[in-house]
């Protein structure tokens, strides 16, 4: 463990290795430093994260150095957030050379990841509000830096106007709980007795304005239409929006969870959450285009992570979105390649296969039960039992039934277990880390819980019972539906970019 001394000599390194990355953005930004300067500018881009990591790895504890949180959960963050913009600006060096705009991307690149680092180490509330919201800033400009493209425009004014509601959410949710305790700092400000002062409707309405300032970023129903317009950004744009901001809302969530009791709030993001992933996942099977599928991949994994914290089960919203990020942040940076999609195999009617299938499903059901009944009385187990059956039935129906002989069914069950196996590890390493550090607030009622599983199986039914009948006028009317709901307004569509003729002529 590290002594005050060292960590606060960590947190002084961790900020001098940020300003030189800022300045190495803005020495790339002069038109007289050569392009080649951008392997420099990588290379010193890589120092924060390393930093933070290392902090991580030797911090066990839940403390502050002035206006800083030192405890892990702040600097895994750091790292999470800066090692995604790393991976970013390196991909981005040869895929936007050429771009007109090339320097100023690295440079608002910089300042977004730098931001949103910093914004998670915060111990005082003012600085996390500030911070937030110049990370939202920086996204926004991020979108509209081509300004010639209208398109680009018009899809960073929705999300702006958006992004300005969720930041005085969380501003004026900030201030209420600071006239009510007396407390910027977000440790003291969170306490029993303070908590104590808060009538039910003051912690309730403090309440429902964070879940307001989560849920637009996360782009949770009815405030999707912000991810869905952001497609016509540049694919680095989206990989970092994807990967590494969207996902804020589970970790404003997990800070601010003392305050969460099972209230109404809860009842309402667990909700809403539950619709957003309903909407994801129907957005995602009907779009053709690779990254409106991703969108809705977003839309509906964030709905996951956002019921997880609804229900308490914070850690695993943080892994969630750790991996979810990493994950997303791949596939929007090989969506140039050819992608390659799932065909039903033609001996699927073959006893074999379906005899592989009914063993993967029951298995799912075994699996899925046994999750549940090791902790009957938590709500998470219950929607977790479910999300994980029908997960295991999906994959053993892609990667098994319906493999390559008898090869092909080898590998896929080897994959499915080293993906269970590699989950496992990563659980139990991040609840080791993280289990002193994150608060477990108050569920809510079983009831609640119960209505959100009967509404996931209900839309799963649905969804299946359409799909075998397509000839069906519910069907046309449901497939119509959501693919309109997938589009981006008109004034965001284009289907070719013409401002580039101004620069041909």
């Amino acid at each position: 463990m590290l002594g005050t001394l060292n960590i606060s000599s960590l947190l002084s390194l961790f900020f001098i290795m940020l300003v030189i990355s800022g300045i190495s953005a803005l020495l790339f930004l002069h038109p007289r430093v050569p392009l080649s300067f951008i392997r420099i500018h990588i290379g010193i881009v890589a120092l924060p994260p390393l930093v933070a990591l290392l902090a991580f790895a030797n911090t066990n504890v839940n403390e502050n150095v002035g206006h800083w949180s030192m405890d892990p959960l702040a600097w895994l963050m750091a790292f999470f957030v800066l090692a995604i913009g790393l991976i970013v600006q390196r991909f981005s060096a040869r895929y936007l050379m050429g771009d007109r705009y090339y320097r100023k991307y690295f440079i608002l690149f910089t300042f977004t990841t730098g931001v949103a680092s910093m914004a998670w180490l915060s111990a005082d509330l003012r600085l996390m509000v500030m911070f937030w919201g110049a990370t939202l800033v920086g996204l926004t400009l991020l979108m509209r830096l081509n300004r010639e493209w209208k398109v680009a425009s018009e899809a960073s004014k929705v999300s702006g106007r958006l992004f300005t509601i969720s930041g005085f959410s969380l501003l004026f949710s900030v201030i209420w709980l600071f006239q009510v305790t007396g407390e910027w700092q977000l440790s003291l400000a969170l306490t029993s007795e303070n908590l104590a002062q808060l009538g039910s409707w003051e912690r309730t309405g403090i309440n429902l304005l964070i879940i307001l300032a989560v849920i637009i970023p996360a782009a949770q129903w009815p405030f999707q239409r912000w991810l869905i317009e952001s497609v016509v950004a540049p694919t680095p744009v989206s990989a970092i929006m994807h990967a590494g901001l969207v996902n804020a809302g589970g970790i404003i969530l997990t800070r601010f969870s003392p305050l969460f009791n099972g209230d109404i709030a809860s009842i309402m993001l667990l909700i809403l959450a539950s619709i957003s992933v309903l909407i994801g996942s129907g957005i995602s099977l009907v779009q053709v285009d690779y990254k409106r599928q991703l969108v809705g991949s977003t839309i509906g994994q964030m709905g996951f992570m956002l019921i997880q914290c609804a229900l308490g089960a914070y850690i695993a919203a943080i892994i969630h979105l750790i991996l979810h990020g990493l994950f997303k942040a791949t596939l929007f940076l090989q969506a140039g390649s050819a992608v390659r999609r799932f065909e039903v195999s033609t001996r699927v009617n073959e006893r074999s296969s379906y005899l592989w299938l009914m063993a993967g499903r029951t298995l799912a059901l075994v699996v899925g039960v046994a999750f549940w009944l090791m902790a009957p009385g938590e709500g998470y187990r219950l929607i977790s039992a479910l999300i994980l059956g029908w997960s295991l039935s999906v994959s053993w129906t892609q990667l098994v039934a319906f493999g390559e002989g008898r090869i092909g069914r080898i590998a896929g069950l080897s994959f499915l277990g080293g993906a269970a196996i590699v989950y496992f590890i990563i659980h139990n390493l991040f609840y080791k880390w993280l289990h002193t550090t994150v608060y477990h607030s108050v569920q809510p009622p079983m009831s609640v819980v119960i209505i959100v599983v009967c509404l996931l199986l209900f839309g799963s039914a649905l969804g299946t019972w359409v799909a075998r009948n397509r000839s069906s006028a519910a069907f046309a009317v449901l497939y119509l539906w959501l693919v309109r709901l997938g589009e981006a307004k008109p004034k965001s569509v284009e289907s070719h970019p013409n401002y580039l003729k101004q620069y041909l002529s």
